[in-house]
This record gives C-alpha cells, structure tokens and sequence, in this order.
C-alpha cells in the first residue's frame, strides 16, 4: 500500500555500536602476544646458546628436540593470533545474510579430520538443510575454535560431534566433546582472555574461547555451555533461522 513505510529487514549489517564493542580486542591480542610468547622464545634462545657452547651430542640432540618443540608452540600461537585478528579486521565490513548450514558445518569438520584421527578422537558431524542468517568468516572462526579446543580436551578414544537443531526462531549449533569437562565453579571463567581450561597444561595462549565469545558478541548470536566434569562439554551457538 503506498505511503507506508517498508519494513526493516531481518538482517543487516552490524551498526557501528556493535563494531565499537571489538575496539578492546585489538588492545588485548597485542597483550597476549608478549604474554604467552615469552616463555617459547626464552626457550629457543636457550637452546641455541647451548648449541654454541658445543656439549656432548646426547646431550645437544635432547637440546635440538627442545628448541624444535619450542618452535612449532609459537608457530601454534601465532596462527592463533592472525586468525583473532582477521575476525577483528572482517568485522568492520561485516555483513549478515542468508547462508545454508550444512555445507559449512562438513567443510569445518572435514577440515579438523587429520588432527582429530591423529589423538584418535572420533570427529563426526550430523548433516541438516537449516538456513541461518550470520556470517561465515566468523561463524566459521568460532565453529573451529570450539572443535580445536574439544580435541584438545578429549583423551584419546574419544568422540566430537557437531550438529544442529530448531530452538525456537533459532537454529542451535553444538560442539559436543567426551572430554575432561569442567567444574560449574570454572565455567563462569572460561571465556576470559589469558584463562585456560587445564591450570597445569602451559601450551596454549588461553584466546580460543575469548575469541569464540568477542566473534558471538559482533554477529549478534548467543553462546551457552554445559558441562560435566569428567563427562564432557557441550558448546552452543543460537543463529536466526531462515523458513
């Protein structure tokens, strides 16, 4: 009918209150760059200045072992990084749209398939036709967060699956893992910048799941968990549903 005015979309692109909420990310990945790559560094100089001083070749192979270690952790860490800051930088011409589930969730997980066989873990997705209305850079960034940090907490004969389901006028994605699980009183913590899972594993800057939380935030979802120590964890990401 003319003179009315037309409806707003469902969908659109984050307005610019949305995209000042990332202003701290930038501030806080450059924290955790002379956080947690400190110690790997102190690592190799060590073993290098070792390999200088000539001591016997037992003794410089278990040195040579260390520094190789050392290496592929920062390696680790620094693909980390690049990704958190290629969400960071994609968010300020983001877009939300119409986008199939399906073809992204098999791509994610076939993509973790040779990490998750080499743990022995079992990594399966349930297929479905769901529509949502998000972004794929940094809904995927945050699907393989969650299955990276699953593997990382599952022990070795384990299973991962990811799968989906309706929740209202939501479609709910989940990550679930048999892995360690955690204690209600961690699971407040556990998006926290610089906090890990496992107090006694050091490998790891503790970003996986800030980032997971920063990405959610900027595409407008919601994220839940459910866990159960020593049983395992379900992560659960709510996008609009397209019918």
């Amino acid at each position: 009918m003319s003179g009315q005015s037309n409806p707003e979309p469902r969908y659109r692109a984050l307005d610019p209150w949305h995209l000042q909420r990332a202003s701290d990310f930038h501030a806080a990945l450059l924290g955790m760059a002379g956080h947690d790559l400190r110690q790997p560094l102190q690592v190799i100089q060590s073993a290098y200045e070792w390999l200088s001083s000539r001591v016997t070749q037992g003794s410089e192979k278990a040195r040579i072992e260390r520094g190789e270690r050392a290496i592929a952790r920062i390696t680790e860490q620094l693909d980390r990084l690049l990704g958190a800051l290629r969400i960071y930088q994609h968010s300020k011409s983001m877009e939300l749209s119409p986008m199939p589930l399906g073809p992204m969730l098999c791509r994610i997980v076939s993509e973790g398939q040779e990490v998750a066989s080499q743990k022995d873990i079992e990594l399966r997705v349930k297929p479905t036709r769901g529509v949502i209305v998000s972004n794929s850079v940094l809904l995927g960034s945050i699907l393989r967060n969650l299955i990276v940090n699953g593997i990382k907490y599952t022990e070795p004969g384990g299973r991962i699956l990811v799968g989906s389901r309706r929740a209202g006028g939501d479609i709910r994605i989940d990550v679930y893992d048999t892995g360690v699980g955690m204690a209600p009183e961690h699971l407040p913590l556990i998006f926290d910048a610089f906090h890990r899972l496992d107090s006694t594993n050091t490998d790891g800057l503790g970003v996986g799941l800030f980032v997971v939380r920063r990405a959610v935030e900027l595409l407008g979802h919601r994220i839940e968990v459910s866990s159960h120590l020593g049983r395992g964890s379900r992560f659960s990401i709510f996008a609009p549903r397209v019918d």
